[in-house]
């Protein structure tokens, strides 16, 4: 009797800890992609996108040693959340020219309306030669719309509060 109690006892305790460890919640897609983001960001030719906890790493480096770092990094951005990492970086040998930054808010400002006219779902704000976007769209028009943008050289292009529908 003594040992169908304890077995009782034993089997409870086994479907408890077995139903804690499962139920334990993981991070969401846009928490990690924050994460990679931050882990990724001396490159800000990087576009990060995350889908059921795979990575996918897109844009242009110059070397390979820097796509490899990238890769690492954003792998040891959060190690149980990141599945894997798809990296589509995509080295340029090239030497760039310096950049020409637009800091005229007002001229961006109107390149920016012109070129999201498109994009209906999104809103853009310029501050100090940094555009913020805010509102949903598709994933599939998302890197479309980030390398538009940086295409107008502003200082930085905030997708943070972008929404993928």
């Amino acid at each position: 009797m003594n040992l169908k109690k304890i077995l009782s006892v034993l089997v409870v305790a086994v479907t408890l800890l077995t139903g804690t460890i499962a139920c334990k919640s993981k991070i969401s897609d846009a928490d990690l992609k924050a994460k990679v983001e931050t882990a990724v960001q001396s490159n800000p030719n990087v576009i990060v996108e995350v889908k059921d906890g795979v990575v996918t790493l897109n844009g242009t480096v110059s070397s390979d040693d820097e796509k490899a770092k990238l890769e690492s990094a954003a792998k040891a951005a959060d190690a149980k959340g990141v599945k894997s990492v798809v990296n589509n970086l995509v080295v340029n040998s090239i030497p760039l020219e310096p950049i020409q930054v637009n800091t005229n808010d007002a001229d961006l400002q109107g390149k920016v309306a012109t070129f999201t006219k498109d994009f209906p779902t999104v809103k853009t704000t310029v501050v100090d030669g940094v555009i913020t976007v805010t509102g949903e769209l598709e994933q599939a028009r998302i890197q479309a719309l980030k390398m538009g943008l940086d295409a107008l050289n502003p200082k930085k292009v905030d997708m943070s509060g972008i929404k993928i529908k």
